[in-house]
C-alpha cells in the first residue's frame, strides 16, 4: 500500500452488525488513554469494571425509555456523540451528551460509563438510528481491558461485504436514509491501516484494505492525530504506527456523521487495539 495523491476512489466495505437498539421491559441496568483535566461524574462503584460488567443482567435489547441508566463501554468520544456498547444487552449506542462550554468531550476508549436516558431520548434521527440523548454527564465507573472487552467488541466486528454501512462512496444525501442503514461499523483491516496527513489541508486521514476493497477515510481520533504529531511524520504504517499509538491497531470504528451542508459522512471516530 503506497501513499501518493489523496483520491477519493469508491468506498466499500460491510454493514455494521450488532443487536437492535430497541425498547424493553426489562427492569433498570445499572481506553487505553486518560486525557488530562476536569473529567465526567467520576464517582465510582465498589469493584473493578469486570466484575460490575459480570454482575449486569443480560438482556436482548437496549432498553429506551426517558431516566433509564445505560452501562456503556466507550468505543470513541467526539462532540456530536459517543460511540459505545450497551453492556447488558451487546447493542451499539451513539450517546448524544451535552457538553458544558467549558469541559470539552473527556472519555476515552474502553472507559465504563453509566449514561441517565433523557426524559425524550429523541430517537427519531433516521441517519442514526443507534442515538440517544443522555441527560447531564456520564458517570465514569472504570476501565475495562482484557477478554470481557474483546469479547464485546469480538460480536460486534462488522463481516466484510459490499459497502462500509451499506452504501458506496464517502458519503450520501441526508434525505436517503430511512433509519434501516447502521450508522456505525467496527471493522478489522484485512490489509494496512496507514495513517497520513494530507499536504493540501494538512487534514488526517486512514487508508485500509478491507477484502478486495481499499478504503480512503478522514480521522477524527485526537490519539491518530497525536501519533502524526509525536512521530514528526506525515505518514505512518505498521511498526512505526504501533510505535507512535502505543498499541498495535486492530479495530477502526467508523461512524456515519451528522449532516453537513445536506450530506453524512464516513469518518474513522476510533483507531482502537484488540482489547
Amino acid at each position: 500500500m503506497t501513499d501518493g495523491p489523496t483520491p477519493q476512489p469508491p468506498v466499500a466495505g460491510p454493514q455494521a452488525h450488532g443487536r437492535p437498539l430497541t425498547p424493553d421491559a426489562a427492569p433498570d441496568s445499572p481506553g487505553r488513554r486518560r486525557r488530562s483535566g476536569r473529567r465526567s461524574n467520576r464517582t465510582p462503584r465498589a469493584g473493578t469494571a469486570a466484575q460490575l460488567v459480570r454482575s449486569i443482567p443480560q438482556r436482548r435489547t437496549v432498553e429506551i425509555a426517558g431516566g433509564s441508566a445505560l452501562t456503556l463501554l466507550v468505543l470513541a468520544c467526539h462532540t456530536e456523540d459517543t460511540t459505545a456498547i450497551d453492556v447488558a444487552s451487546g447493542a451499539l449506542v451513539r450517546a448524544r451528551i451535552d457538553w458544558p462550554e467549558d469541559h470539552d468531550p473527556d472519555l476515552a476508549p474502553f472507559d465504563v460509563v453509566e449514561a441517565v436516558l433523557a426524559d425524550e431520548p429523541e430517537r427519531d434521527d433516521l441517519a442514526q438510528p443507534e442515538a440517544v440523548t443522555v441527560a447531564g454527564l456520564p458517570r465514569h465507573l472504570g476501565t475495562l481491558h482484557g477478554r470481557h472487552a474483546k469479547r464485546l467488541l469480538l460480536t460486534l466486528t462488522t463481516p466484510v461485504e459490499e459497502h462500509v454501512l451499506g452504501f458506496p462512496g464517502a458519503s450520501a444525501p441526508y434525505w436517503e436514509f430511512r433509519g434501516a442503514r447502521p450508522s456505525i461499523a467496527i471493522v478489522v483491516p484485512t490489509k494496512g491501516p496507514v495513517l497520513f496527513r494530507r499536504a493540501g489541508d494538512r487534514q488526517v486521514w486512514v487508508r485500509f484494505g478491507w477484502g478486495r476493497s481499499d478504503n480512503w477515510l478522514p480521522v477524527e481520533d485526537a490519539g491518530a492525530r497525536r501519533a502524526l504529531d509525536v512521530a514528526r511524520r506525515d505518514r505512518l504504517a505498521g511498526k512505526d504506527l504501533s510505535s507512535a499509538l502505543g498499541f498495535k491497531p486492530h479495530y477502526l470504528v467508523v461512524s456515519l456523521s451528522a449532516p453537513r451542508d445536506g450530506h453524512s459522512y464516513k469518518t474513522v471516530r476510533a483507531i482502537l487495539p484488540r482489547s
